[in-house]
């Protein structure tokens, strides 16, 4: 779709022969801009400053298949439960979505594999998922919408996803403890701030999860919605023991 990348980020490495192979395993065939393809597998910890106050990692392209495998995901259970509601749905999306579904399947797709960073990968896994929202990215400057939902559809949902499975497992932990703190008459809040990580190879996000003055649980994450999820799974685990 699109032919172009901006200038620094053309400035990347010679396409290795494994790379298109292992795209081709994924893909089912190898795509023609290969270099925008290398881009989403670099996350930051080991951007180049190829321009003064430009770092070339996968980061914008992470934004861009974010917000399209949401589309996607959102229309194929829009008809895939006609007669759920918008609840159900939401609460549906929030599980295919989530960082740690994404991540597991970037380690079954091979995603794993190819990612260039600086950080240990196997304590810092969202750098898979992150990684697959990349490709999303790029499959869709590259094809377009169209080409790039039935990718989504057939390499991704279908061959990696049980919805059966995801019906009866428990993401939204946010969820529950706030409504925890209103079935039991107890606030609940949530405060968080940002701070280096020396493994990550740059800042996290930090929550503490406080019921009434007392703080129930403590979560890390790269995005402030994965560390409040943590803490939230934390506090529930000492609520309920």
């Amino acid at each position: 779709m699109f032919k172009f990348l901006p200038r620094s980020e053309k400035v990347l490495f010679n396409p290795d022969k494994n790379f298109k192979k292992n795209l081709k395993k994924i893909l089912g065939f190898v795509p023609g801009n290969i270099r925008l393809y290398q881009l989403a597998f670099v996350h930051k910890s080991a951007s180049g400053n190829i321009f003064k106050n430009h770092q070339i990692n996968n980061e914008r392209l992470e934004y861009l298949g974010d917000a399209i495998l949401d589309s996607v995901v959102a229309e194929y259970l829009y008809h895939k439960f006609p007669d759920k509601d918008e609840g159900f749905l939401t609460q549906m999306r929030s599980k295919i979505v989530n960082r740690e579904n994404l991540n597991t399947i970037a380690v079954k797709l091979g995603i794993s594999n190819m990612v260039v960073s600086r950080v240990s990968n196997e304590n810092h896994r969202s750098v898979y998922g992150d990684a697959l929202e990349a490709l999303i990215g790029a499959m869709y400057l590259e094809m377009g919408f169209i080409k790039t939902k039935r990718l989504i559809l057939e390499r991704i949902i279908q061959n990696n996803i049980s919805i059966v499975k995801l019906l009866e497992t428990e993401t939204d932990f946010k969820s529950r403890i706030i409504e925890w703190g209103q079935k039991h008459k107890k606030s609940v809040n949530f405060t968080s701030y940002e701070e280096f990580d020396e493994g990550q190879n740059g800042m996290v996000f930090v929550t503490h999860l406080i019921v009434v003055d007392e703080i129930m649980g403590r979560g890390m994450g790269v995005s402030k919605k994965d560390a409040e999820q943590n803490a939230a799974r934390q506090a529930l685990q000492m609520i309920e023991g």
